[in-house]
């Protein structure tokens, strides 16, 4: 539907804090040259809840300028106000992104009933396809089967987005006829051995040709190949756990050469120590030669 994998595309921001889209379009066409079938454009990865609506949608539209003509972009349009949303996914839709990542309304906690009606008003502005993305560790809250097996039966709402290891729950949600995409990048594999899609992802950043590869040596049946490539990316994943989200990947990008910038408070830049750490990842996954001893 949207592609396979999908890049959580950080924001890159200049010295000054500003959103910087020149960079950012860069990044953008980057990806898509490595491995990415589409891009998530202000996700939790780009730093959304510190950008204003008019930066979301200056970056929605250089996403689809840069890229959309041969990948997916999904506008990330969830808040926990069901108005706010339903204003961000209606302008995304006149500026041409793909489809939409909802996530579940966090903070104020809404009983399932509210939580359908929220998406049900979301999908009223656009014909375009909604992934719904269950993140409980974030929003407190877990959609249950039941709850999604609700949101199913919203027309526009395609695929699911799962940040949690419940394999029964991922199983559920391809037998309801949903796109399963893995929400953590340690779970693209055993999402794709129960049917899944493939994933929304960070570590694609640094890794997108090989978790490509990955996916597709699993379409071609070689099941075997595909967990050893999975075992060698684990390094990746490490990265990912040196510090929170979009710290690490940004750190690793900057290492990398990417020059993204820092990040906008309350998020800090990585200590020494931390950037140490993403570094030693980075190594490990070849990225970098290690570093001359003294």
């Amino acid at each position: 539907m949207l592609g396979e994998i999908l890049t959580a595309i950080v924001t890159p921001l200049r010295a000054d804090g500003s959103v910087d889209l020149e960079r950012f379009r860069a990044l953008a066409s980057h990806l898509v040259d490595n491995g990415s079938d589409g891009l998530v454009v202000t996700g939790t990865t780009g730093e959304s809840p510190t950008l204003s609506d008019d930066e979301r949608f200056a970056l929605y539209e250089a996403a689809v300028d840069e890229v959309g003509d041969r990948a997916t972009v999904v506008a990330g349009t969830g808040t926990y106000s069901t108005d706010h949303s339903v204003h961000l996914t209606a302008r995304a839709h006149e500026l041409g992104v793909h489809g939409f990542l909802v996530v579940t309304p966090y903070y104020n906690k809404p009983p399932v009933r509210g939580i359908v009606e929220h998406f049900t008003a979301v999908a009223a502005v656009s014909d375009r396809p909604i992934v719904v993305y269950n993140i409980p560790g974030r929003v407190v809250l877990n959609l249950e089967t039941e709850a999604i097996s609700q949101l199913a039966e919203i027309e526009t709402v395609r695929a699911v987005k799962q940040a949690n290891p419940d394999l029964e729950q991922a199983r559920r949600i391809v037998e309801l006829g949903l796109d399963l995409y893995a929400g953590d990048d340690d779970l693209v594999f055993p999402f794709l051995e129960l049917g899944g899609q493939g994933g929304v992802c960070v570590h694609t950043h640094v890794v997108g040709p090989q978790v490509k590869e990955l996916v597709t040596r699993f379409r071609h049946g070689d099941v075997d190949g595909a967990r050893a490539l999975d075992e060698e990316l684990r390094p990746s994943i490490d990265l990912l756990r040196v510090v929170v989200n979009p710290i690490a990947i940004k750190c690793a990008l900057n290492l990398l050469g990417h020059e993204v910038g820092g990040l906008r408070l309350p998020l800090v830049e990585a200590t020494e120590e931390e950037r140490e750490a993403v570094r030693g990842c980075l190594e490990r996954l070849g990225l970098l030669q290690p570093a001359a001893a003294l």
